[in-house]
């Protein structure tokens, strides 16, 4: 899949054992706001349950992990290397997620986030996503990020876009 300067492609194997080092260097990015102890990156094998993963660049720059949930497709992770940020890389990535909840017939994709990062809850809106109140199973979710502790470091909300 095209979209704009980046080519967004479903993730093969070699792709998804890149994964976690995207990750945990995307992660370094909250450490100047004093988050320090996010969950440790999921591994490859982990990332290859997901319903669909979509990647960006060899070596891969950025991906996109799609679940099934709720009635929706769900961005479970959003992460870029900050090597490569501010080249429309999420962007992308955004949009290319999109058109797959479209291809699946999907009406919306949802995701949690934090609600004051700018590079979250921000980002997602102007890319079209609104925080929206989180249905039974979204709320079943965010309990479960609370028992991973992602409350401590600020407020997250659910989002959602539409695709129809």
């Amino acid at each position: 899949m095209s979209t704009g300067r980046s080519e967004v492609r479903d993730a093969g194997d070699a792709d998804l054992a890149q994964l976690p080092e995207v990750e945990a260097a995307a992660d370094e990015l909250f450490v100047p706001l004093g988050i320090t102890d996010l969950p440790a990156p999921a591994s490859a094998e982990g990332r290859a349950r997901s319903w669909r993963v979509l990647v960006v660049g060899e070596p891969v720059r950025g991906f996109a992990v799609l679940d099934l949930f709720d009635g929706a497709v769900h961005l479970e992770q959003l992460s870029v290397h900050p090597a490569h940020s501010r080249q429309g890389i999420g962007g992308a990535l955004l949009a290319a997620s999109v058109e797959v909840a479209r291809e699946h017939g999907a009406d919306r994709i949802t995701l949690l986030t934090y609600a004051d990062v700018p590079w979250n809850a921000p980002f997602y809106a102007r890319h079209g996503w609104e925080v929206t109140e989180p249905t039974p199973a979204l709320q079943e979710l965010r309990h479960h990020e609370g028992q991973l502790g992602l409350d401590r470091h600020g407020r997250r909300v659910a989002m959602t876009r539409r695709v129809t």
